[in-house]
């Protein structure tokens, strides 16, 4: 574990320097670190170290949401109001219905695996697009407009109500039936997400007043606090819906607005945190993918990735509608939702090991949207952000 950890960092931290050297996103190197050192390359990553790595890509996705949820103010969150929650879903159902009509006639696969494919593809990566938006909050890039603001409240429920669907169509696969209460579900665990988060975090900001402790230790409760909401999600899964990563990033955003002056004091460690985590993260996901899962990707598979990220781009422009943006933002906006990699990471065998027919197609897919997407959207925000936003000091 010693060997592969040591691997991880000198090879992850060196391949990203030199790709930033060239302003090619860091992430591209991290993939490509544990595509190399993973099961598909050398077979240097430990067995311990991946059969935990859906932990440690778990930990890592509750640093930057910590992060993000210490540096979003509630206020701006507010005023963002409606294209935020039409980002959330949207986009999403666009892209999901292009695949479901698309991919049958293209891949020859049947409607029901084509909505499983779709709702596999379909979700926005938080790893990619979180830490990118925190750095244009905090730089002031379309800050007037809250545009990072925006990309980021919409991001965050995206991925639920995906997970939702996927879990829906795969049982719809199975037989059992499409009811109401799966749509219900998607609100009701972001209400209670976000109610867990907030009641934690204001009793969280009145212990901290009274009780004077280390900035430090303030930093592992915090994190410790998280971690029993993503046990607590599992724990209630099967009886009641909770999204434990927005419950992580309503505990942040509570603890910014009733103690501004500890966020903004522990918003640094956190940053140091994240220098490791996005390294564990990106080469984890490197690791989890298949590059044999490539070999049945053909030409079609990539006409069919492009077209759906047309359709998701219609989605968000459409989400956009009546909002003060100007077409360079709402382009950079709909850019910013593209990238793919974390969920498709962790969802993309799930068809297969179920023993769905296009099980293969469907992770040859996931595989090749992550591939595609998470260099092409990181790319585009950091290209960008300078020349099509404003920057506000």
């Amino acid at each position: 574990m010693l060997l592969s950890l040591s691997l991880i960092l000198i090879i992850g931290f060196s391949l990203s320097g030199i790709l930033n050297r060239f302003r090619i996103p860091g992430l591209i190197g991290l993939i490509f670190t544990g595509i190399l050192l993973g099961p598909q390359g050398l077979d240097l990553i430990s067995k311990d170290i991946l059969n935990i790595s859906k932990d440690l890509r778990e930990i890592a996705l509750i640093v930057i949401l910590l992060r993000a949820g210490l540096t979003l103010d509630l206020r701006d969150l507010k005023k963002v109001g409606r294209p935020a929650v039409l980002m959330s879903f949207i986009p999403a159902t666009f892209e999901i219905l292009a695949i479901s009509l698309i991919a049958p006639p293209l891949l020859g696969i049947s409607f029901i695996e084509a909505l499983i494919l779709g709702a596999v593809l379909s979700a926005v990566s938080p790893a990619v697009v979180v830490p990118r938006m925190i750095h244009l909050m905090e730089s002031g890039y379309g800050r007037k407009k809250r545009i990072p603001q925006l990309v980021l409240a919409g991001a965050s429920v995206d991925d639920i109500y995906v997970i939702v669907l996927f879990t829906a169509f795969l049982g719809l696969y199975g037989g059992n039936q499409l009811n109401a209460g799966v749509f219900l579900s998607v609100p009701v665990s972001v209400l209670s997400g976000l109610a867990l988060g907030i009641i934690a975090g204001l009793l969280m900001v009145k212990v901290f007043r009274m009780i004077h402790i280390r900035d430090t230790i303030k930093v592992l409760i915090i994190l410790s606090v998280s971690f029993l909401f993503m046990s607590f999600e599992d724990l209630i899964a099967p009886y009641f819906p909770l999204s434990g990563l927005l419950a992580v990033m309503a505990l942040g955003g509570t603890i910014l607005k009733g103690y501004e002056m500890l966020a903004k004091r522990i918003i640094g460690k956190f940053s140091k945190i994240w220098v490791g985590a996005e390294i564990l993260l990106f080469v984890l996901v490197g690791a989890a993918v298949e590059i044999e899962a490539l070999s049945g990707v053909g030409f079609r598979s990539v006409i069919l990735i492009g077209a759906a990220l047309l359709f998701r781009m219609i989605g968000v422009f459409i989400s956009l509608i009546k909002t003060n943006l100007n077409r360079k933002e709402r382009l950079f906006t709909a850019i910013a939702y593209l990238p793919k990699a974390t969920v498709q990471a962790a969802i993309g065998t799930i068809p297969l090991a179920q023993g769905v027919a296009a099980g293969s197609t469907i992770l040859s897919l996931a595989v090749l949207a992550i591939m595609l997407t998470a260099p092409l959207g990181a790319l585009g925000i950091d290209r960008l952000h300078t020349k099509m936003l404003t920057r506000d000091v």
